[in-house]
């Protein structure tokens, strides 16, 4: 921990600019702001919901019903602990099948009653032990993904720390896509790339050059929409300058999204993600 803070510091002492394997150390760094952070202070009478009604509960996937300014919503995300003792019980952020089962469960009772949904992504991919291939990892991931595509509510996910393959995006099919500034969204991690495409995980500084994988990227690409700003040295040294930010955000886009209806909201999703897939198949 406090060598990642020496390096970003050194770094910022120079007058340079982190480089991607630096957002992605900031984007793990143990101190910055967890899901249960964001919800304590944008939130107020937070209920938090369990299960999925087929299996276990799943510590990684957090979340519930709150009340955003006075407005319903449902907010969850991906939930890593603040110690070890957390981290394994909430599988370091990875969730199993019955997690993306209870978010699923969680977003359609949002759209029943009309609530939006507010998502925030922090994980270094779904679980991918044989139980959860056993008990239907890629099927639930793959009917959140449907799900989502088609919700008649406002959507908004925001990548606050690591945002890696389908386990990331079971929760991201929003109409915004936000991420703090050193947040990181990828296929994988940077160390799975260089030992899949070079077999040398010891190469994970040229792979995260290679996988575009920070918010400056995306955002060229198109894939988010826009850049949360962070404090100098990372989001773990002032949270709340982050969390300010979030809520003005907030503000502003379920103003403009709630304004709009639900054919409307389920359209204009749909056709963000399939315009973006035709993008990156022509790059191809």
């Amino acid at each position: 921990m406090e060598e990642i803070d020496s390096r970003i510091d050194e770094i910022l002492a120079q007058g340079k600019k982190p480089g991607p394997m630096d957002k992605v150390l900031l984007a793990r760094h143990p101190k910055r702001p967890k899901i249960n952070q964001y919800i304590d202070y944008l939130f107020t009478n937070f209920f938090e919901q369990k299960g999925d009604f087929l299996g276990k509960e799943d510590g990684s996937i957090f979340g519930g019903i709150a009340l955003f300014h006075g407005m319903p919503v449902t907010v969850l995300g991906h939930r890593k602990g603040n110690d070890l003792q957390e981290n394994i019980a909430c599988n370091f952020g990875m969730p199993g099948p019955e997690g993306y089962r209870k978010a699923l469960r969680m977003m359609t009772q949002a759209e029943k009653f009309g609530r939006p949904i507010i998502t925030f992504i922090d994980t270094p991919g779904a679980y991918p032990g044989i139980e959860a291939e056993m008990y239907g990892q890629s099927q639930a991931i793959a009917r959140n993904l449907a799900a989502m595509s088609s919700m008649q509510v406002p959507i908004i996910a925001i990548v606050t720390g690591e945002g890696s393959s389908g386990g990331a995006l079971a929760i991201g099919v929003a109409n915004k896509v936000f991420m703090l500034e050193h947040a990181v969204y990828s296929i994988l991690s940077p160390e799975g790339f260089s030992s899949i495409l070079w077999n040398d995980a010891s190469r994970k500084e040229e792979a995260s050059e290679v996988m575009k994988l920070t918010a400056d990227d995306l955002l060229k690409f198109g894939v988010i929409d826009e850049i949360i700003p962070e404090p100098i040295g990372g989001a773990h040294r002032a949270p709340t300058i982050v969390f300010e930010r979030i809520d003005q955000l907030l503000c502003r886009e379920l103003k403009t999204l709630c304004a709009k209806s639900g054919s409307e909201l389920a359209r204009s999703r749909y056709q963000k993600f399939r315009t973006m897939d035709e993008q990156f198949r022509v790059m191809e």
